[in-house]
C-alpha cells in the first residue's frame, strides 16, 4: 500500500504497549541476612536480629563478604571478627544457618531463604557477633598444640633451629 505524503506513518499504541510489557522483569539477586545484635553498652537493650538486604550481583560469595558489604555500606555497628579471610585462624567462627562455621568459608546459599547469622551459641557474647574467647584460650594453652623441643634450651632460637 502506497501512503499519501499528507498522511504520516503512525504505530498503533496497544502494539507498543504489548510488545514491552511482556518482557520479563528482570529478577533481583537480592539475598536477605538476619543477624543477631546485642550491645551491653545499651542501657537495657535485649538481643535483637536486624534483617538487611544485599546485592549478591555486587558481592563476594562468602557470609564474610556480605558481612564486612553490610557494615562498610548499611550499618558500621556491626560488630564481629575476622582476620586472615583462608580459614586458619578461625577468628571468623559463627553460627551460620544453624551451623558453626567459619565466615570465610562459608558460601552464600542462593536460595530465596534469609541467612541466619548467630555468635557461636556455646560462649558468652561480648557485643554483636564477637564471643569471649578467654576460655578458649586457656583450654588451648593447657594442652599445648603446638611444636615442643624435648630439651629445653636445646635449639639456638637466635639462629634458626638448623
Amino acid at each position: 500500500m502506497i501512503r499519501s505524503a499528507t498522511k504520516p506513518f503512525r504505530i498503533a499504541k496497544a502494539s507498543v504497549a504489548s510488545r514491552f510489557s511482556t518482557a520479563p522483569a528482570p529478577k533481583s539477586n537480592t539475598k536477605y541476612f538476619k543477624i543477631y545484635r546485642w550491645d551491653p553498652e545499651q542501657q537495657g537493650q535485649k538481643p535483637y536480629i536486624s534483617t538487611y538486604p544485599v546485592n549478591l550481583d555486587e558481592c563476594g560469595p562468602m557470609v564474610l563478604d556480605a558481612l564486612l558489604k553490610i557494615k562498610s555500606e548499611q550499618d558500621p555497628s556491626l560488630t564481629f571478627r575476622r582476620s586472615c579471610r583462608e580459614g586458619i585462624c578461625g577468628s571468623c567462627a559463627m553460627n551460620i544457618n544453624g551451623t558453626n562455621t567459619l565466615a570465610c568459608l562459608c558460601f552464600i546459599d542462593k536460595n530465596d531463604e534469609p541467612a541466619k547469622i548467630n555468635p557461636l551459641p556455646h560462649m558468652y557474647v561480648v557485643k554483636d557477633l564477637v564471643t569471649d574467647l578467654s576460655n578458649f584460650y586457656d583450654q588451648y594453652k593447657s594442652i599445648k598444640p603446638w611444636l615442643q623441643t624435648r630439651t629445653e634450651g636445646s635449639h639456638d632460637l637466635e639462629h634458626g633451629e638448623f
